[in-house]
């Protein structure tokens, strides 16, 4: 399982013109699930999210995660983070999770991080949706965690 994380100012999903999901400052989480992922993954990898320290104390090092700093959480299904890139010009998804298999393991991520986030800290994008993401990614800061 691959979490995609992008520390924004703000970010929000839009499904066919109408937007689903916002959130203020916090994480993008473009969550990609694989072949062999199960809940140990979703449970590893969301610990990992939550407590990952990339938000500035007052110092300006990145020593607080997001729940330090009670930021938000928006993840967006992203099936292409599985894709295999090391050959060739075109990816292989064969390491990418079947659909049914990665819907459940999604919600999945988002009911055990409903357990530890506040409803409202907590956004999602739409699995199989054509979506529209929009961030302003603040810093940059972006990193790849996997499980």
């Amino acid at each position: 399982m691959k979490g995609l994380l992008q520390r924004v100012s703000s970010a929000s999903v839009e499904v066919a013109g109408k937007r689903i999901a916002a959130i203020g400052p916090g994480l993008l989480v473009f969550l990609g699930v694989e072949r062999d992922d199960a809940k140990a993954q979703v449970d590893t990898l969301l610990n990992r999210i939550l407590c990952y320290r990339l938000f500035a104390d007052e110092s300006g090092r990145m020593n607080l995660s997001v729940q330090d700093c009670e930021g938000a959480l928006l993840v967006v299904p992203q099936f292409t983070l599985a894709a295999d890139t090391r050959r060739g010009r075109r990816p292989s998804f064969s390491p990418a999770a079947d659909p049914a298999t990665s819907e459940r393991l999604f919600q999945d991520f988002l009911q055990s991080a409903g357990q530890v986030l506040p409803p409202a800290r907590l956004q999602s994008g739409q699995f199989g949706a054509d979506m529209q993401v929009s961030l302003v990614n603040n810093g940059p800061v972006t990193f790849l965690l996997e499980s």
